[in-house]
């Protein structure tokens, strides 16, 4: 109802059905001789489409609902054939230009409430140009481009390049191919729009960092425009990137009163493809955003893995011992992230850019999301909300967690190992030192027997095969040493690597302690003074968290409205013309039940026990059977949708 009274009071009708009428062709149904009643009729059904729950013409055909009817005081909606039939005959008689050009003229008579003239003086006013993409699936062909809504896949789709205000409010849509840039949309739409209200050119355009072409600008500062757009992070590397940087001034502050961004301005120089074209030089407002933090470029990773053991103390730097603690690694050096708000016209704060610049999302971007709520996009999650645990901090801070655990094992028996190999090296050293005493005792006593030529008595073979025993022994022993040596040198890396990436993992816990949010989940059911209703019985109901009662409440707003407005004959189908729709508050389920028994083609019927909004059933909403669902206590739970001193009354069964 709200809706209609602001159609017709805007004059939004009066104009769509003037321009129908002036470009009217005889052969469109229904307009053989033009007929202004049909033609009004006819456009409020396609306006009030979404209103009913319907997201095409298509859905038409099996609409059963009411709501169209009523709207176009009609006893029954327009049928999709005729309804399409007369969208292709407009079509045909070339009405979308004409039709593009009055909606444009009616936005600048609603919102704009001074015209400002070419030789007016002052702060120009800012408009924002953005692009919207719609995925279309087809079984042929069709120009493609990224689709924000689905992650940015590149499918068949179709643009609407649309035109908002400073205050937000949209002034024209244009349609394109999916492939249509944003460079040559934007010079289309604003001399479309100038020319349909014949007014001065908007001198000051916002447009998001797709309008960023070097050529692009230069061609708009030819034509006067004041282009205001954000570079792309591989334009520029950091700070030193741009010339002429002023002193940061303080910009944004959060809850606590602590600095999240600065801001400074600068210049800077955009190369055209054409190298003999002269340079584009744009006024820059840097931002330095504190929320974020970059790794510092320049820090050597290999430098930073042979010095991880430069902040701690000779004690701590034995990570081999066994009860070695690690402890978190220093913080990398981090830089704020850099953002880059550039103007191609002159003179303006720094400060200033760069709030005109970021007023796109309450300007605009907030606005195309808010037209995904007519193409049934749009979820209720509740109305209260309540802090829970972060869950995905948690997995993060369980993965780490195990990443500690586990090297903290790996350390752990790389220590053992060294341990053991440690305690190996000490006995085989003194076995090596005992049978080196042994070789030297056999030695002198082979040398005296050799001295005197006494090699071939019968004691001399004895003693000179010990030596040599004992000489074999020896090599044993230290061989097993060399190896073992080596043994240990590996493990000792491989612990040096362990107990390093330990503390980096420790450091990466603490900055995600330090960095966490806190997590709110919506309550649908905490909604404050509104938990009570009446039962059938004349008690007192709570609708509990599980009910559809809160978690369908956002349709309830048509009935109350309806209600509130005195609306009659809301439903045709009805035998009595004032009789109101009963809206059901609760779905069949574990508790609730049919009284007697009920037949296998009635509990089909169970699953349209769901909420009716007043006139907005689709595809075919059969009447609910004679079975009403019945709670435990026998109680049906049940709004009817009209008014009596203030209160919404229940029906009693």
């Amino acid at each position: 109802m709200l809706l209609l009274a602001a159609a017709q009071q805007t004059g939004l009708l009066e104009v769509l059905v003037a321009a129908v009428m002036e470009v009217a062709d005889p052969t469109i149904p229904g307009l053989g001789s033009p007929n202004p009643v049909v033609v009004a009729r006819l456009i409020l059904t396609l306006l009030f489409l979404p209103v009913a729950g319907l997201a095409r013409t298509w859905d038409l055909r099996s609409y059963t609902g009411t709501m169209l009817a009523v709207v176009t005081g009609r006893e029954r909606a327009y049928s999709q054939r005729y309804t399409e039939r007369f969208l292709s005959r407009l079509a045909h008689a070339g009405a979308a230009e004409h039709l593009t050009e009055v909606v444009a003229k009616w936005t600048w008579s609603m919102w704009q409430e001074e015209h400002p003239s070419a030789n007016q003086v002052g702060t120009p006013d800012v408009f924002y140009v953005d692009g919207h993409r719609k995925a279309v699936y087809s079984d042929v062909l069709v120009p493609r481009g990224p689709v924000g809504k689905l992650g940015g896949k590149i499918l068949g789709c179709r643009e609407l390049v649309v035109l908002h205000d400073a205050h937000g409010h949209p002034l024209l849509a244009t349609t394109h191919r999916g492939d249509h840039h944003l460079t040559k949309g934007l010079p289309s739409i604003l001399q479309r729009y100038e020319q349909a209200t014949d007014q001065a050119p908007m001198q000051r355009v916002v447009v998001d960092r797709e309008g960023m072409a070097a050529e692009f600008l230069a061609q708009q500062k030819l034509e006067g425009r004041q282009v205001i757009t954000l570079l792309r992070a591989d334009q520029y590397e950091a700070e030193g990137s741009f010339e002429q940087v002023g002193p940061w001034q303080p910009w944004r502050y959060n809850r606590h009163g602590q600095l999240i961004c600065e801001v400074a301005t600068a210049r800077f120089t955009l190369k055209r493809p054409d190298h003999a074209a002269p340079a584009v030089e744009v006024e820059v407002a840097l931002i330095r955003d504190w929320r974020k933090l970059l790794p510092a470029e320049g820090v050597n990773e290999a430098a930073a893995d042979s010095a991880w053991q430069a902040d701690l103390t000779d004690h701590d730097r034995s990570f081999w011992e066994e009860g070695w603690q690690a402890l978190p690694a220093p913080p990398a050096p981090t830089t704020p992230k850099l953002l880059a708000v550039i103007t191609t016209g002159h003179s303006m704060e720094a400060v200033d850019l760069a709030h005109t610049y970021f007023r796109r999302w309450n300007c605009q971007e907030n606005a195309i999301r808010d037209w995904l709520i007519p193409l049934n996009l749009d979820v209720n999650h509740g109305y209260a909300k309540e802090q829970v645990v972060n869950s995905e901090l948690v997995k993060r801070q369980l993965v780490a967690q195990g990443r500690v655990q586990r090297l903290e094992h790996l350390a752990q028996v790389s220590r053992a190992r060294l341990t053991f190999l440690r305690d190996q090296d000490h006995q085989l050293q003194e076995q090596a030192q005992v049978y080196e005493q042994q070789w030297m005792e056999l030695s002198l006593q082979v040398m005296q027997w050799e001295a005197t030529g006494q090699t071939q008595e019968r004691d001399y073979f004895p003693v000179k095969a010990r030596q040599l025993a004992t000489d074999w022994e020896v090599r044993q022993r230290q061989a097993k040493l060399e190896k073992n040596a080596l043994r240990s040198l590996r493990i000792l890396t491989k612990c040096e690597g362990y107990c390093r990436e330990l503390r980096q993992v420790l450091r990466r816990q603490e900055d995600m302690e330090a960095q966490a949010r806190e997590m709110y989940e919506l309550d649908h059911a905490r909604v404050p003074d509104h938990d009570a209703v009446e039962g059938g019985a004349g008690q007192s109901g709570h609708v509990a968290a599980g009910s559809v009662f809160w978690r369908e409440l956002s349709q309830l707003w048509l009935a109350a409205l309806a209600s509130f407005l005195q609306a009659r004959r809301v439903d045709h189908r009805n035998n009595q013309p004032g009789a109101t729709r009963i809206l059901c508050l609760q779905q069949p389920g574990p508790g609730t039940r049919f009284r007697g028994p009920v037949s296998q083609s009635e509990r089909r019927y169970a699953d349209l026990a769901r909420w009716q909004t007043i006139g907005s059933e689709r595809r075919g909403a059969a009447p609910l059977p004679t079975r009403r669902a019945t709670s435990a206590s026998g109680v049906s739970l049940t709004l009817d949708a009209s008014t009596q001193k203030g209160k919404l009354p229940v029906s009693r069964v």
